[in-house]
């Protein structure tokens, strides 16, 4: 089942790391004002785009095995049709404690993969969103 209660996703807040798969150079699209909105509020953000040399002054990388940093969430921004690909990336990092489906991207084949992995699985919710709602600065 995939993560809903509001005391598993504050322990994913405390998460320091976040890979955003689709982060986007462009303002404006989610997938840009999201990661910017989690750096702002003090998260390590780690641009995987593969069209993008950097996002917010930093490196991008192609994919998630070419991130050399120590990774705790995995955001995505990509269609569902996508995510078994990702997923499958994520089972080959053992530092990946989360993956998360931003709104609107589901997957239950993958949610099972990551939850058999002994991982946190999160779909359809916003990182943003659940960052204003259960922290205040």
């Amino acid at each position: 089942m995939p993560v809903t209660d509001d005391e598993t996703i504050e322990t994913i807040l405390d998460s320091e790391t976040i890979a955003v798969v689709g982060c986007s150079t462009t303002p404006g699209k989610a997938a840009h004002d999201v990661p910017k909105y989690l750096l702002e509020h003090g998260y390590d953000v780690i641009p995987v785009n593969p069209f993008a040399e950097e996002v917010f002054d930093r490196p991008a990388y192609d994919s998630l095995s070419d991130v050399p940093d120590e990774i705790d969430v995995v955001d995505v921004f990509r269609p569902s049709g996508e995510v078994p690909e990702i997923v499958t990336s994520v089972l080959e990092r053992d530092d990946i404690d989360t993956v998360w489906l931003q709104q609107g991207i589901t997957d239950e084949a993958s949610g099972r993969r990551v939850e058999s992995s002994d991982r946190q699985f999160v779909q359809d919710r916003c990182l943003k969103v659940e960052h204003r709602r259960l922290r205040t600065d």
